[in-house]
């Protein structure tokens, strides 16, 4: 598989677990992790695959 489509499968990944954490009500410390974590993600996939 490509780079791109991994990336975009950890995205999207990445994407449920941080809706998950939402409707749970999760820590807001995981919560910023996530999202930060997310954000690393797409910013690699706009470098490498845009």
């Amino acid at each position: 598989m490509s780079t791109c489509v991994l990336l975009k499968q950890r995205i999207e990944r990445k994407r449920r677990i941080m809706y998950n954490a939402y409707l749970n009500n999760a820590d807001y410390d995981y919560v910023v992790k996530i999202s930060q974590e997310l954000d690393q993600l797409l910013n690699q996939y706009r470098k490498k695959c845009q």
